[in-house]
């Protein structure tokens, strides 16, 4: 046997290398195929309402992004095994629960209404109303407040005349462009 190993060594040297491809590819190609849904025409297959919310809900661990855009082959078969659990009857905040416990509280997108997370969900629209309330009593104080003009007696004198005269050649002159 040792013999027989050492003349096909000899004559294809990349036959170990060939043996170890053998056993790896189709180990790889069945754990690919386990975690990922079968591809069938559009609209044949449609995701559970569960879990589409609970991928709208979540970051990828795998991608700078959320997971629903995620583009890496892990976060599709993240979305996959959400998708697969929520067949079986998983609710939303199940699924989220389940991917948070096994990646991390990072990966949550959107905060608890709980605890220290609810200042979250309280500030932002607190912060708006406030803002608005702000708004509103500025604008009715200005509108309270009326600009009075006093009416022009008569005419200009010469001497207000030739200032205001000087003045518009002013305000021509530095509104000509100097680039020119």
């Amino acid at each position: 046997m040792r013999q027989l190993l050492s003349a096909l060594k000899r004559s294809r040297p990349d036959l170990p290398l060939l043996a170890v491809l053998a056993l790896i590819v189709p180990g790889t190609l069945y754990g690919q195929a386990v975690s990922e849904l079968p591809r069938g025409e559009p609209g044949q297959y449609e995701r559970p309402e569960a879990a589409q919310e609970a991928i709208d809900q979540l970051r990828s661990p795998y991608c700078p992004t959320m997971l629903a855009v995620c583009s890496s082959g892990a976060g599709a078969a993240l979305r996959d095994s959400i998708t697969r659990l929520a067949d079986e009857g998983w609710t939303t905040e199940e699924l989220v629960e389940w991917v948070v416990a096994n990646h991390g509280e990072e990966y949550r997108a959107l905060p608890k209404a709980e605890g220290r997370s609810l200042v979250a969900w309280v500030v932002p629209p607190l912060g708006v109303l406030v803002g608005l309330a702000l708004v509103l009593l500025a604008l009715r104080h200005l509108k309270g407040k009326q600009v009075q003009v006093a009416p022009l007696e008569g005419e200009l004198t010469e001497e207000e005349e030739a200032r205001l005269r000087q003045a518009m050649k002013d305000m021509d002159r530095e509104e000509e462009a100097t680039f020119f």
